[in-house]
């Protein structure tokens, strides 16, 4: 599996890690909402994992933390300023979700574990991933939710995210078993030794 697969599917922060859920369950009552903070997200945590990789050397191991989390919060500030000059509609929906982006987890833990030890090529490779696994998990959170607001409206609510959520969380969940179960029985079937 590459770095780009393993961050976007088996590493997926939202439905293997859980990480980045604040956001996820309030901004994906709508598909244009999810996406606007997918992109959001993916800005931020591909600007700030680059520009810690590309410094890391300079960064002193006392103040790393608080390094990269002044680095975060910089991308964010730039990304905000962004959305409400070119989409201010979308920033007043989402403004408070696209401002705490810097507390994310998800993009403070990439940072720590790969951008502060890694080149610039996998940094890049696995943010990319990283913001791939978040904004499909996103994205198909507020495709459910939106659909499923016509004929039961409590998907719409904050109650409804986390209803809607763990189904579909559940759902990853039995298909990742049953994926294993189906390897775990490939694996124990008689071989037939194909020499002569």
């Amino acid at each position: 599996m590459n770095r780009f697969t393993e961050a976007a599917v088996a590493r997926n922060p939202a439905a293997v890690q859980l990480l980045g859920l604040c956001p996820l369950l309030a901004v994906s009552n709508t598909v244009a909402n999810a996406l606007g903070l997918a992109v959001a997200s993916t800005v931020v945590l591909t600007g700030s994992a680059l520009l810690v990789s590309a410094v890391r050397k300079l960064i002193p191991e006392d103040v790393r933390l608080p390094c990269f989390v002044l680095v975060i919060a910089t991308f964010t500030t730039l990304v905000n300023l962004a959305m409400e000059a070119y989409a201010f509609e979308l920033y007043q929906r989402i403004a408070l979700f696209v401002q705490i982006i810097v507390t994310n987890c998800m993009i403070l833990a990439r940072v720590e574990q790969v951008a502060s030890k890694e080149g610039l090529g996998r940094t890049l490779v696995d943010a990319l991933g990283t913001s791939a696994g978040f904004a499909a998990a996103i994205l198909i959170l507020g495709a459910a939710r939106e659909a499923l607001t016509l004929g039961f409206p409590l998907a719409a609510l904050p109650p409804g995210a986390f209803l809607v959520a763990g189904l579909l969380l559940a759902g990853v969940n039995v298909v990742g078993m049953r994926r294993r179960r189906s390897r775990t029985r490939g694996s124990d079937a008689p071989r037939i030794d194909a020499t002569v």
